[in-house]
């Protein structure tokens, strides 16, 4: 996903059974964020550009996860404390 994913202009980003261009929740639940994880807060006026800015420079989810937990391993394993 990158920040132009709401744009179906760019030929990338195509809804796989509709003619249009993924949606914002969409495009966040590809980068493996939670279903209904709030990107704005309560009462903030959403921006869309923002918004896809925002899910397109974002590491995915279970890809930090990951990271994490091999950074996590290899500390335990090679690092005394």
């Amino acid at each position: 996903i990158t920040t132009q994913c709401l744009g179906i202009g760019n030929g990338r980003f195509g809804h796989p059974e509709q003619d249009r261009a993924i949606s914002i929740r969409e495009a966040a639940i590809l980068q493996s964020f939670p279903a209904d994880f709030e990107f704005v807060a309560p009462g903030e006026r959403v921006n869309q550009l923002r918004l896809a800015r925002q899910i397109g420079n974002a590491v995915p989810v279970r890809l930090g996860e990951a990271v994490a937990r091999s950074i996590k391993r290899h500390l335990e394993n090679h690092v005394q404390a």
